[in-house]
């Protein structure tokens, strides 16, 4: 299996991977355009844009968008990320080209008919509704807002109810003016696929798009602070956040096998120490997520009101405690965790081509496997120790607590609690 790249004369740019013995296809056309990339005005536009895509082209009703994949035995789909927006398709081997000339009809012609833009504001508002409804979804928007205060980065994706009700026909191509430009474009695709055709359909496709020198987007800066919301719950929903590195910061790998190593799995500290030894709740994790120029240390517990605060304070301890007497089976455990994760990953055509689209948004290339694992294989425990020292007592924090939290200690409390 080998990756090929290309590039238009445009800056449109191809990735693939033939993956022997398979006769379907994962495609698509990932966007250098996502939430973070929205003024304050158009907050929840690109999402927006992303369910518009499937209402309908010059060439294609909405019906025949879903119709022609499906009477084919696709599956087409699309999500919008902070960072990225992804339209995205999985075929057989005879029905690439079909794909990729829907999703790129869906990207060039969108019509924005009034009356299917009415229909799915009405959609997006339900989604919206069951997000605030759902608390261990809402938990994070609040979490995000509060580590990147009146940031893009840290604005719900989805958009407050009384923007989306606002956003009309203009508003929608205006950001495909200022950010779906032919060089924030990215076709990735995997499985049964041939390069040099996909880089001629391509070409055919995109190749008379004229660059747009569209502006990147803000930089992040990590803050903290906390958001308590009292509501009469079964459970109360705790999520702490630490700033954590970006996804080019050389401790990027450290940070994801300390993530996991922390509460990672069944086998990890806070799995082991809150739920299985002292029964305190039923869910904990912890992981680590990251973006061009920042990151999060995330933990998230559900637990009653009763038992929050000493949930919260024994994470700050355990914290605490991993930072002195990490072991090397704990980072070794948690780093074959990340390599499994990784190449079982592999063997899925979809997570192939979005790793690639991934890679090349990042790094401009797609570093081969053995170099990723190379990179995980070189975190000490030394880099896992160091780090966690650094998150147990140092690192700016947020926090977001929703339910029956009034037994939750403050943000403040903990950070008092972090430095004793």
């Amino acid at each position: 299996m080998t990756v090929q790249t290309a590039t238009l004369p445009n800056g449109f740019r191809i990735v693939t991977e033939t993956m022997p013995g398979l006769q379907s296809a994962s495609l698509g056309i990932w966007v250098t355009a996502g939430g973070r990339h929205e003024r304050a005005e158009q907050n929840g536009i690109a999402h927006f844009l992303e369910h518009m895509a499937f209402k309908g082209t010059k060439t294609r009703s909405a019906l025949r968008i879903a119709e022609e994949i499906e009477d084919v035995g696709g599956y087409i789909n699309a999500y919008t990320s902070r960072e990225v927006t992804a339209y995205y398709a999985r075929v057989l081997e005879a029905d690439t080209a079909l794909a990729l000339d829907v999703i790129a009809d869906i990207l060039r012609n969108p019509v924005f008919d009034p009356h299917e833009i009415e229909t799915e504001r009405h959609v997006i508002l339900q989604e919206i509704g069951q997000a605030n409804d759902t608390p261990d979804d809402i938990v994070f928007d609040w979490l995000q807002e509060k580590a990147y205060p009146d940031q893009p980065i840290g604005r719900t994706i989805l958009g407050e109810q009384e923007r989306v009700k606002a956003f009309q026909r203009d508003d929608l191509s205006r950001f495909v003016e200022e950010h779906y430009g032919p060089d924030q474009l990215i076709l990735s695709a995997a499985g049964a696929v041939d390069h040099d055709t996909l880089v001629a359909q391509a070409q055919a496709l995109f190749g008379d798009m004229i660059p747009r020198n569209a502006s990147g987007a803000d930089g992040a800066s990590f803050a903290g602070g906390e958001s308590r919301r009292e509501k009469d719950l079964e459970q109360a929903h705790w999520a702490l956040a630490f700033e954590g590195p970006g996804y080019r910061d050389p401790s990027f790998y450290t940070a994801q096998i300390y993530s996991l190593a922390l509460g990672g799995g069944m086998s990890s500290r806070l799995f082991q120490e809150i739920r299985e030894k002292r029964g305190l709740c039923y869910t904990i994790f912890a992981n680590s997520g990251a973006y061009a120029d920042t990151g999060m240390t995330t933990i998230y517990a559900g637990t009653s009101g009763a038992e929050i605060g000493e949930l919260a304070n024994i994470t700050i301890d355990e914290m605490k405690r991993a930072a002195d007497d990490m072991s090397q089976a704990e980072i070794d455990r948690a780093r074959a965790q990340m390599k499994a994760g990784l190449l079982m990953g592999l063997e899925s055509s979809s997570s192939r081509a979005e790793r690639m689209a991934r890679m090349i948004q990042i790094w401009g290339k797609v570093p081969p496997i053995e170099e990723t694992v190379a990179r995980i294989d070189a975190v000490t425990l030394a880099d896992v120790c160091a780090f966690a020292e650094d998150q147990a007592t140092k690192a700016p924090a947020a926090m977001a607590l929703y339910g029956p939290v009034s037994g939750a200690p403050a943000l403040e409390e903990l950070q008092e609690r972090r430095t004793a």
